[in-house]
This record gives C-alpha cells, structure tokens and sequence, in this order.
C-alpha cells in the first residue's frame, strides 16, 4: 500500500547509520535527516571497535528506547550478532542494490569504503519503508536455522563428491557403476562405498573371494539376502571388460581412495548435522504445527523454520512468505506485452526444501495430490505444478503458524462444490 506524504514524514528518520563492513575494519557514517554527515569513523574488527561504533551513536542521540536504524551489506557476523543484541534495528541492504542507489550519488563511479557507509545511511534516510530489518527470532531458531542450513550444505556438498567419484570411476571402472545401477543411492549406498574401500580398481574387485565381499556387504550393513547379493557382485565383478593400462589403473584406484575419502566424511557430516538439527528443531513450540502438515519431515520442517523464523511480524500477510520463498509467480508487464513466471530471486534453501516438501505432499495428501492433478490437467508442467502446489500450502502453513493450529486435510483441500443438477420437469 502506498505511503501518503503525512505517513512518509511522520516516519522520517533523523538520524541514520550505514556500515560499510570488511574483514578487519568497518567504517561507519551517521546523516541526519537534510543528509548532512554527522560523524564518521573507521573502527577495528574486535570489542574494542564496537564500543567505539555505540560511543559514536550515543553522541548522536541513540538510547535503548530510541536506537538509530543501522544499515549494513551482511546479516550475519560478530558485528551484526552484537548489535542485534543490543536492541539496534538493523537492516541487511543487498550489495546489488547499494550498486544502483550509489549511482544515484555520484556518476563518476568513485568508490571507497567512507562513501559506500554513507550510501548505506542514505539507503534509509530516503527508503527506509522499502526495506525490513532483520527479524526479532528467538536464539533458539537461529540455532536451529545454524544446523539446518550447515546439513543443507553437507547434503549439496555430498552431492558434488558423489559426481566426482562417479564420474572419476565412468573412465576406468564400469563395473562398480554396474553393480549398483538399480540402487536408489547408488554409490552412496554403505555397500558401494565399503566395496570401493577394498577393491580401487577392476583388477582388485576380481580377484575379490566370496568370503571377503560377503563380509564387505555384511559389514555395511546387509542383514538379508547376503548370499544372493555376493553371488550377484562376483558375476558383475569377474565380467570381460575394457580396461585402462595396469599402471594408469592403479593410479587412478589411488584418486579414488582419495574422493571415496571425501564422500565419506560428506555423508558423515549429513547424518551427524541431521541428528542434531532435528534434536534442536523438537524443542521449539512451532515444530508440532509444522510436522502436522503432509509431506514435512522432521529435518524438512527445521529447515524451513530456519528460514521462516519465529518473528511473526516478518512477514505480515501469506503473500509476503510466499514471495520470499519464490513461490509465487511475477508479472512482467510493458504496454500490450504481459508475461506471467517463476521467480528467480528468492530465497534458494528455502525454494529446494519447498520442492521436497511438495514432492513428498503428493502420496501423503489426497488433497495435494488432487490439487497437483488438477494444475497438471490445466496446462502446467511438473515443476510448474510442483510449486503451484507449495504456494498454496506455504499460504496454509503462514495461517496455521499465524493462528496456532495444526493443519487438517478437510480445511485445507476443501473439495469443489459440484454443481446442482437441474431438477427434471
């Protein structure tokens, strides 16, 4: 809703801050509301530096009750923990746009740190409504949101190690591929990679005995059909194959054992983090409403409160979430030309899990499942289809969260009303 000119001055700030932050040094700019320069100074990375940032707002009419609105290019460091601690509003200004607003100022491209700080300051001096500060979440959901995003790494870390060894392994050794082709893990399955640990090479995984496979399989974990699946290993094993020169392949056994090596600790680093995201993630209140809904699992659920948060005043109405997430469409429209897509900035993690969320929604909801069919039946494609079906159900989980209710299926996918038959002559 636009903003009327007595709102606009009635909001005006007197006095702003920008920080522009580097690694050992911050500089800092304070303006006053007819853009003056109030004070600026370059302040050190330590304690030290942010007693010397508050004494500089103090001079200038910053208290607990009345705190000056701080403008910096990050969310996440010592220096924005601290100054979040301390009751400051702090507000995360995309780089990308510090860019534009300083072209606004000065044409010549001249760039340095004092400048970028007082562009900062300036960003809420005049647009201070067009942007939200960081959110009040409790420590508990920032821990969370910590863990969360950490396993979300590992997993896309585990990922790149698994196409590095499969695709190391395609040049040299077809037969590991071969054997564990129809698996849903493939070689992050615990058999593949304990067979990979003691026989590198095609030479070493046909000379393999049946009694030192059957105790790879055995100490990875197999406790059914032992003898069927080492039986099925040696014949793929001992196949007539091309090969890499004796030397070459040795070599490259060698590179394996490195990347099985990274794999491991990836898929280590995943389970370790998911245990303890998900142990973290039962103790906040939010967690029983949010694993009401069809298809979010305990570790699906932590992540996307991880990104949600639990201040509800971050996002006012669903349709602020839903943009967030990047699940609602944009409009891009110019005289008679009007195009309707997904949107690509948005928040990633929060988009991959909305796709998992989604997917696992189809056979857990007869709703979902219904609302998904219908969307394909009107034209949609998959993925289309996908995030049509997680907007919807991101508008229902904003309610409940809003509302401190669990999910339920009859409210949430009421059914059509059918249309009344005409009653005959």
């Amino acid at each position: 809703m636009p903003w009327t000119a007595k709102a606009r001055e009635e909001h005006t700030l007197h006095v702003t801050c920008g920080i522009d932050w580097a690694e050992d040094h911050h500089d800092i700019a304070v303006v006053d509301s007819d853009a003056r320069l109030l004070g600026k100074l370059r302040i050190s990375d330590d304690a030290a530096g942010f007693q010397d940032l508050l004494r500089l707002l103090a001079e200038h009419g910053d208290s607990l009750d009345d705190p000056i609105p701080i403008a910096i290019e990050t969310s996440r460091g010592l220096l924005v923990a601290c100054l979040r601690a301390a009751g400051r509003r702090v507000y995360a200004i995309n780089p990308m746009a510090v860019a534009r607003y300083r072209d606004r100022h000065v044409v010549s491209r001249k760039k340095s740190d004092h400048q970028d700080a007082v562009v900062l300051a300036n960003i809420l001096r005049t647009d201070v409504e067009l942007h939200r500060p960081l959110p009040h979440d409790t420590d508990l959901v920032r821990a969370i949101a910590v863990l969360a995003r950490a396993q979300q790494d590992a997993v896309w870390d585990r990922t790149r190690a698994h196409n590095r060894l499969r695709s190391h392994l395609r040049e040299y050794y077809p037969a590991i591929l071969e054997a564990f082709a129809d698996k849903r893990e493939r070689l992050l399955a615990r058999e593949a990679r304990a067979i990979l640990a003691i026989a590198p090479t095609p030479a070493e995984a046909s000379r393999l005995t049946r009694s030192r496979l059957r105790a790879a399989v055995t100490r990875a974990g197999r406790q059914r059909r032992i003898e069927a699946e080492t039986d099925r290993l040696l014949e793929v094993f001992r196949q007539d194959r091309l090969r890499q020169p004796t030397l070459v392949e040795t070599a490259m056994g060698r590179q394996t054992l490195a990347l099985l090596a990274q794999l491991d600790a990836a898929c280590r680093a995943c389970d370790d983090l998911a245990s303890d995201t998900e142990e973290l993630f039962l103790q906040h209140p939010d967690a029983e409403i949010i694993t009401s809904f069809p298809g979010l699992a305990v570790l699906t659920g932590a992540r996307m409160l991880a990104e949600i948060g639990d201040d509800r005043n971050r996002f006012a109405t669903a349709r602020d979430l839903k943009a967030y997430a990047g699940s609602a469409p944009v409009t891009r429209e110019s005289g008679k030309s009007r195009r309707v897509s997904h949107r690509r900035i948005k928040n990633s993690r929060m988009a991959a899990t909305g796709r998992h969320w989604a997917f696992a929604a189809l056979t857990a909801s007869p709703g979902a499942h219904t609302h998904y069919n219908r969307r394909r039946d009107t034209g949609d494609r998959y993925h289309a289809a996908l995030r049509h079906l997680f907007n919807r159900m991101l508008g229902q989980l904003h309610h409940c969260l809003t509302t401190r209710q669990k999910f339920d299926e009859a409210i949430a996918f009421t059914p059509p009303v059918q249309p009344l038959l005409a009653a005959a002559a």
